[in-house]
């Protein structure tokens, strides 16, 4: 009786398996879609002849907390079309239980929402392309995707587009209808495959699951692990594909500081103009960003400049094409936040008004991908800046199964400068002080160029990754030493994660359109990073994975001086809860290159050029259960900081309405304790933020950044509108304090109103 009882159960769990193994869809797993004979009306209900024929992409698999299981509820997906748009509608099973999401506001969070979604290729390249999600509350997300998905920098949610969708909630699941104008985005017209996948997040149950089954180590979005929507023949030309987005503003402002007061009407247009269906030309004419969301501030004790994000439309749709060159965040020679805004004498980003611009970007064929952009900025006297084009040009061609190698030219040219004046024409990026053989005298500084070619690698299963590249700048000041090149090579397996790579920098490169910290410290530079993880995988028990790490970090200057080194080890914890814990301990080594004044930036220099440190510092990170209406996140750090100690506390607390929108507090502490001579200090920035969503057209959010370091106080509360899909009516109050007295500074009113109008 206990043999027959334990063969049944081997035979059971035997059959299970192989059950679940053969579930699994595969890499290249086909979907066709057929044309809609009847209309399909958008409203959460599948009852149209053409859903209930479709062919269906089911048999969902786990990709998290484990991919050797289906998820507890399945997931459907189905597609279809017409002329004019391409269909896509979900049935997620569920329980009765609430679902997990934040807010009613558009774009939401992936990680912390309940959602369901579309990753699509339309141009069959595993390189690019584009997704579009929902919650079970009908609140839409879209974006673009760039370099095949394989990482979080491959997804731009910023960008923005029109498209149409309705949500059912019923008692064990819910229905999610799409509708996606051909015209909303890019694709191959002569191309009968696109890359697809649909991924689920079910938050309550902390479950990822997509219909191509997807290794843990992997994002199941990244077009390595996707299927196939076949077409029987080409898609529908898009048509005439025109969208014109006008704008008017009304505004006021009041300085105290200078007591000046303006009150201006503004008008301006961007539009889209589809030259082909996979080629998109830009255009816009005074453009307004003044709806834009403010950069979070931050306490920055690096002596390294911070990059902030881009989020001005204009600038999104194929902006990876763009931003491609070079290493993000360490040596891009084109970064478009270098456009339309400057810093002043004091050291203070300002706007620069853009008096127009055009980009052409997209596919040109099957192996090819080009843009080119050209805008104009105007002459802005309180900055010392002429009137300036910038131009850049990028050509890029795939190679090998997902490989690419582009050639760009970056290119700034200061318009009207004929011979220095001081008392016009000042700002740091135009004058340079030079030895004529007997003295110091200005010269003007008229164009900024950068050429340069990169290689990126990466192989079909996105275990092998890398790039190559090789950069060259040329200015009225150059003189030799102007290169930047570097590489880096990644390897991903279930279990080992290894990255390595380095670069150089002659100490005249020189991007003034691009990023490049490393210069402004650095008489050029040369340095290497080696990174490894290792993930330990658990069964059962409170934690999914645990993911010990090194790396090791060092930089030299050009006469090989060492100047920086640093080793860290580190270890992470994720949780079935959805809880993240991450420790880590740090042993750094600077010789100062230039002297650098930590307590105060524009303060007299604590430490000198040439001083050697070594200290020992450590982090820790902790997020709770983001499931929670209350939620928390909180890092420590501290140890030995140069010559003295740092105590670093700082973190987020919040708590949601769900789905009306939540309160949080963000903050960071930072005290300092260097030696008497050298002084002390304590900085504290903290963040109270208000975030309604009266419906999911309805928004309002309020913020206040208090930031003691910097004796500055910033009040912003944004209403928005979205009256029709993708046009808006915002009302934007700005206001501006002194930290200590509560003084008012400056402030400003704006009203807007944009319109997205398709021709």
């Amino acid at each position: 009786m206990l043999f027959s009882f334990l063969k049944y159960l081997f035979l059971t769990g035997l059959i299970f398996c192989v059950a679940a193994t053969w579930a699994q869809n595969k890499p290249g797993t086909g979907l066709a879609i057929s044309r809609a004979s009847g209309a399909i009306v958008i409203d959460g209900v599948l009852d149209e002849s053409d859903w209930i024929k479709a062919g269906v992409a089911s048999h969902f698999f786990l990709n998290y907390p484990v991919d050797t299981l289906a998820p507890a509820f399945q997931t459907e997906a189905r597609v279809t079309f017409d002329d004019d748009h391409f269909y896509v509608s979900f049935v997620c099973y569920d329980d009765s239980r609430p679902s997990v999401i934040q807010s009613l506001r558009r774009d939401f969070e992936w990680s912390v929402n309940d959602n369901v979604g579309i990753y699509l290729d339309p141009y069959n390249d595993f390189t690019n392309g584009f997704f579009f999600g929902i919650n079970p509350y009908g609140v839409q997300r879209e974006g673009l995707m760039s370099g095949g998905g394989t990482d979080g920098e491959s997804y731009n949610i910023n960008w923005d587009n029109k498209w149409y969708s309705a949500v059912k909630r019923l008692e064990d699941r819910w229905i999610a209808e799409i509708a996606i104008p051909f015209k909303s985005f890019r694709y191959n017209q002569k191309e009968l495959m696109w890359n697809v996948n649909f991924l689920r997040q079910d938050l309550k149950r902390n479950e990822v699951s997509s219909w191509i089954a997807t290794p843990i180590q992997f994002l199941p979005s990244a077009f390595a692990w996707s299927g196939k929507i076949n077409w029987q023949s080409p898609a529908p030309h898009a048509g005439t594909n025109i969208s014109i987005i006008p704008y008017a503003t009304a505004s006021a402002s009041e300085d105290k500081e200078d007591g000046t007061s303006e009150k201006l009407v503004n008008a301006g247009f961007d539009a889209k103009v589809g030259i082909t269906p996979s080629l998109n030309l830009d255009l816009t004419v005074n453009p307004d960003f003044s709806t834009v969301e403010v950069d979070r501030q931050i306490i920055n004790l690096s002596r390294f400049e911070f990059q902030f994000p881009e989020r001005r439309q204009f600038f999104l749709e194929n902006s990876d094409l763009f931003s491609a060159p070079g290493f993000s965040s360490l040596t891009q020679p084109f970064f478009s936040r270098r456009i339309g805004l400057a810093n002043d004498t004091s050291d203070n980003l300002t706007k620069v008004p853009i008096l127009y611009g055009a980009r052409i970007s997209g596919k040109m064929g099957t192996k090819w991908r080009m843009g080119l952009m050209n805008l104009q900025t105007k002459e802005t006297e309180s900055l010392g800046l002429p009137a300036q084009n910038y131009s850049v040009g990028v050509i890029q061609k795939q190679i090998l199964a997902r490989s690419n190698i582009d050639v760009f030219v970056v290119n700034k040219q200061s318009l009207g400068l004929s011979q220095y004046d001081p008392t016009k024409f000042y700002h740091e990026s135009l004058v340079k002080e030079v030895w004529n053989g007997s003295d110091s005298v200005p010269q003007l500084n008229t164009y900024n160029r950068v050429v340069g070619t990169d290689f990126n690698f990466i192989t079909v299963n996105n275990k092998w990754g890398g790039k190559a590249y090789y950069h060259h700048s040329s200015d009225n000041f150059s003189n030799g030493d102007s290169y930047s090149f570097g590489g880096f090579a990644t390897y991903n397996t279930r279990k080992i994660s290894l990255m390595g790579g380095g670069i150089g920098l002659g100490k005249n490169y020189n991007a003034e359109v691009g990023f490049v910290p490393n210069l402004a410290v650095y008489p050029g530079s040369f340095g290497g990073i080696v990174e490894a993880d290792y993930k330990i995988y658990q069964k059962s028990g409170p934690l999914v994975v645990m993911t010990p790490g090194v790396t090791y970090d060092v930089g030299y200057l050009p006469d090989g001086t060492l100047t920086d080194q640093s080793i860290t080890a580190r270890y992470a914890l994720r949780f079935r809860s959805t809880a993240m814990l991450t420790a880590s301990v740090k042993n750094i080594f600077q010789k100062l290159p230039e002297d650098f004044d930590v307590l105060d930036p524009k303060g007299d220099s604590t430490f000198l050029k040439g001083e050697e440190y070594t200290w020992n510092e450590f982090k820790s990170e902790f997020t709770s259960n983001t499931r929670s209406l209350f939620t928390y996140a909180i890092s420590t750090s501290g140890g030995e900081f140069y010559n003295g100690t740092r105590i670093s506390v700082g973190g987020l607390l919040s708590y949601r309405v769900q789905p009306y929108g939540s309160i949080s507090l963000a903050g960071d502490y930072n005290h300092i304790v260097l030696p008497p001579e050298y002084g002390s200090a304590t900085f504290l920035l903290l963040s109270p933020r208000l975030d309604l969503t009266f419906t999911d057209k309805l928004f309002l959010t309020t913020f206040v950044q208090y930031n003691d370091r910097y004796d500055n106080v910033n009040l912003n509360a944004r209403f928005q509108w979205r009256y029709k899909p993708a046009s808006d009516f915002f009302i934007v109050y700005t206001e501006n304090y002194f930290a200590e007295a509560f003084a008012s500074k400056n402030r400003a009113l704006v009203l807007k109103f944009t319109y997205w109008l398709n021709l």
